[in-house]
């Protein structure tokens, strides 16, 4: 299973902000839309990322008072990414290994998309319940279609 089969069910949405916007604005977004990360891009190119874990050591420095601040001053400028071709063991030893929650889809220098580590783990769960319905299927000589 590679990265591009987990984007072509997840769809394409993204919501992006700028290093120039107030960090509150980029949070409304994440609020507005129920998301756990925004790509941040500055001349169509992406410059970076804003997760709840940098919105979370924000909050605790400032005390909740996050008003002058800016996503320049919090965001991550070198976001772990990965390509369409990537396989999902490798995604989920670079999020492992990096710490990384959500990760840019990247074609070159072109954003195609942000994968979470739940829409892995969701990925992964629903390729092993197929693998397990086609053993049924092929245990008791059955087609798959007539499995319930």
């Amino acid at each position: 299973m590679k990265v591009s089969d987990i984007l072509r069910l997840k769809g394409g949405v993204l919501y992006t902000s700028r290093p120039s916007d107030q960090l509150m604005a980029a949070l409304q977004i994440m609020h507005d839309h129920d998301i756990g990360s925004l790509v941040i891009m500055e001349g169509g190119a992406l410059v970076g990322m804003v997760t709840v874990r940098e919105l979370t050591k924000v909050l605790v420095r400032q005390g909740g008072d996050i008003k002058a601040i800016k996503v320049q001053d919090v965001m991550d400028p070198q976001p772990v990414a990965c390509s369409l071709e990537t396989d999902m063991n490798e995604v989920r030893r670079m999020m492992l290994e990096s710490h990384a929650r959500y990760m840019p889809v990247m074609d070159g220098t072109t954003l195609l998309g942000v994968i979470s580590f739940h829409d892995v783990a969701r990925a992964v769960v629903d390729n092993q319940n197929l693998e397990n319905q086609m053993l049924r299927a092929y245990i008791s000589d059955t087609p798959v279609s007539e499995q319930r």
